[in-house]
């Protein structure tokens, strides 16, 4: 197990092919929950840049891209140049750091398929309470409550543990103590879903 595994376990990487079988239009995933041209945002835990590019081309470049694997980090940055995509910031370091290095307060902060292993989950909400402007949203997208023979991609059974995985419910309990409002919750087929919360 890597650092990062232990760091935030069960939220290891998948490879491309199924990533991209899981996710084929994550521009259309990144407008159903809410991201609009002329905001800014950060995507936590962005990992090899699939949500982190087509965010980029979306917002114009105004986004921030936090991981703590420089290997992933590096794959992110060439797929940024692949795509022509206007330059954005990935950063190296912990999510839980957010508000030293952001350099800004931002309209949106997004975690996708890791908020179920992040550990003090709460205290992260509190850090995207702190890195968003009034109105801002943090956006987490988490796989449903099923047991993975129900969630298959590619034919096999994917996704976190039953026992790690987090309803809408769930999620609501652990971040509105953060001082983020519920707004609503997103399907976003075929096996997740898109938990809105906002700062007053």
């Amino acid at each position: 197990m890597s650092e990062n595994q232990s760091f935030f376990p069960a939220t290891t990487m998948p490879d491309a092919a199924w990533w991209q079988a899981l996710w084929p239009d994550p521009l259309s995933v990144l407008r159903q929950v809410g991201l609009l041209p002329g905001m800014s945002a950060v995507d936590l835990c962005c990992g090899d840049g699939l949500f982190s590019v087509p965010m980029s081309v979306l917002l114009e470049g105004k986004v921030w891209g936090i991981d703590m694997d420089p290997e992933m980090l590096g794959i992110a940055r060439q797929a940024l140049r692949n795509a022509g995509a206007p330059e954005c910031q990935f950063i190296e370091g912990d999510a839980r750091d957010m508000v030293k290095l952001v350099p800004q307060k931002v309209d949106a902060v997004l975690i996708a398929n890791t908020f179920h292993g992040v550990p003090e989950q709460t205290e992260l909400a509190k850090c995207s309470y702190e890195v968003l402007n009034p109105g801002g949203c943090f956006i987490v997208i988490n796989w449903h409550v099923k047991p993975r023979e129900e969630t298959p991609v590619l034919g096999k059974p994917r996704g976190p543990a039953l026992e790690w995985r987090m309803s809408p419910d769930d999620v609501r309990k652990i971040v509105e103590p953060a001082g983020l409002e519920f707004e609503k919750t997103v399907q976003l087929q075929p096996h997740h879903y898109g938990a809105i919360f906002q700062r007053p």
